[in-house]
């Protein structure tokens, strides 16, 4: 289970233990655990086969061999030749300070001639292999060891009571080493034994989730961590050329940060004023509507009026080929490629059906973390919905991710493209009640044409116009008219006219 941080009194009793930690090497999951595993201990590594399981375990040991210590990989089911050549796909040398073993049968287990003799029982196939062991720890003292993997063990043990003394053995032995353990359990065997989760010190868990469509996404969580405490749930990871990558949950909550709000201008006097004024810094913004109605117009609005105020932005873009983003924005008066020459504004791609939502999470954190920046734009969050097709475990990541971009000052820009385009709408997934500032944006039919309508429905940082509004995208840009005042049923879609006067935009005011 989670367990919270001792407290001073219970350390001065005694009641927790006190030890430095083994670094991982990875460094999210170092994160998640707090600096590493805890020395002299046993712990298990579990997971299907194809999880990562080995990629861990060598980068833990490549950890230690940086840090001078000597290590030892045990390798019971796969070949030293296929262990470095593993190593060798992610440009790892297994240098000196890394001793691989090959645990192999007797020779006369592989003789024909023995097979069906006395010398193929379990019982001295168990003890030869455990006497292999201890001999290659005798030799090389090391203060890192894996075995891969328990299968091979249970397997020879053949019944519970002798799997679980058997690696009660192994803990007791390599305790007298002070070497830290990780074992290594494919789960190939018996999935409901829980034999080693009570003897382990802690318990890492890595899983593989394969979607309708997509690249396979993997987790992994702590199981249990003895007297330690640890970022509890799940955490995505992904299996790079250069290693293990872990994206820890992000928890708002530990990052606080005070910072002075003020109102940020849009650099459109229109829009600014049905705004109130303009965004407060540290808020979130979310635009509805329907496709084509301008969402991504009005968020980029605002980041090029955040890189003229010589502030950082970063653009993150779900749906649309940057290429043709690019030379559409062009052509309403936005240059994105100058905006990017001038450093300020930093643009990715997201491919929604390769990247996992934690992982979009540790991107967003770190352009806010390193490269300072203060505006986020997100277009669109149906892409997101689409990297993550679970609804409320979708809401839950928004929450800590607009949390987080809030504490740190940020602010944020969201676009919803709502399914329809008059009359009833519907919305993929609902954070209306999460953002500060919802901007709505309909189409609405008069005088024989398709017209576009804008109004701010929400703004919990003060005051907004709560009039309708009528919009024009064109070369000029951005161009919003008079309140329709004279409107009603304009959010339908099909209004009725009850003025004498005409508010709406006329060609020649565009």
């Amino acid at each position: 289970m989670q367990r919270s941080a001792p407290t001073h009194s219970q350390v001065a009793r005694g009641r927790f233990l006190t030890t430095s930690k083994a670094a991982t090497g990875i460094v999210g999951l170092d994160d998640i655990l707090a600096g590493g595993l805890s020395r002299s201990h046993v712990f298990l590594l579990e997971g299907e086969p194809g999880t990562g399981k080995t990629t861990v375990a060598l980068q833990f040991l490549l950890a230690g061999a940086t840090a001078g210590e000597r290590c030892l990989y045990i390798t019971l089911s796969e070949t030293e030749r296929e262990l470095r050549d593993g190593a060798q796909s992610h440009g790892w040398d297994l240098d000196e300070h890394i001793e691989v073993f090959e645990l192999t049968p007797p020779e006369d287990l592989l003789n024909a001639e023995h097979q069906q003799s006395l010398l193929y029982s379990s019982d001295l196939e168990l003890g030869e292999a455990t006497r292999q062991i201890f001999e290659v720890v005798e030799r090389v003292k090391p203060k890192r060891v894996i075995i891969d993997s328990l299968s091979e063990i249970r397997l020879l043990a053949q019944s519970s009571l002798r799997y679980r003394r058997q690696i009660l053995a192994i803990k007791h032995y390599f305790a007298r080493y002070d070497a830290t353990v990780v074992l290594l359990d494919d789960l190939t065997t018996e999935l409901l034994d829980k034999t080693v989760h009570s003897v382990a010190h802690g318990v890492i868990r890595l899983e593989e989730l394969t979607p309708g469509y997509g690249a396979e996404r993997r987790r992994l969580r702590v199981v249990k961590y003895r007297g330690q405490k640890y970022r509890g749930g799940y955490h995505d990871f992904n299996i790079m050329e250069d290693g293990i990558h872990v994206f820890p949950r992000l928890v708002a909550a530990e990052h606080r940060n005070r910072f002075a709000s003020r109102q940020l201008s849009s650099g459109n006097p229109a829009l600014d004023a049905l705004l109130g004024g303009g965004i407060d810094s540290g808020s979130s913004t979310l635009i509805l509507g329907p496709a084509g109605t301008g969402k991504s117009l009005i968020s980029l609005v605002f980041a090029a009026s955040a890189v003229a105020r010589g502030e950082k932005v970063g653009l993150f873009i779900f749906d649309e080929e940057l290429g043709l983003l690019f030379e559409r924005m062009k052509k309403v008066g936005i240059d994105l490629d100058a905006l990017q020459r001038t450093g300020n504004l930093l643009i990715e791609q997201v491919d929604a059906a390769e990247l996992s939502p934690g992982e979009f999470s540790h991107r967003v954190r770190r352009s806010v973390d390193e490269k300072h920046i203060s505006t986020v734009v997100i277009d669109s969050l149906n892409g997101y919905q689409a990297a993550m097709p679970e609804e409320n475990a979708l809401v839950l990541h928004m929450h800590e991710l607009l949390l987080y971009l809030n504490r740190q000052g940020a602010s944020t820009f969201m676009t919803v493209a709502q399914h329809g385009l008059v009359g009833d709408m519907r919305t993929p997934v609902d954070i209306t009640y999460l953002a500060d500032t919802v901007v709505l944006l309909r189409y609405f039919e008069a005088l024989g044409q398709v017209r576009r309508a804008i109004s701010i429905i929400k703004k919990r940082t003060g005051t907004h116009e709560s009039t309708i509004r009528e919009y024009r995208i064109s070369g000029n840009g951005l161009t919003i008219g008079e309140p329709l005042e004279a409107f009603q049923g304009v959010l339908r879609g099909v209004p009725h006219y009850f003025g004498e006067s005409n508010p709406l935009l006329r060609d020649e005011e565009v």
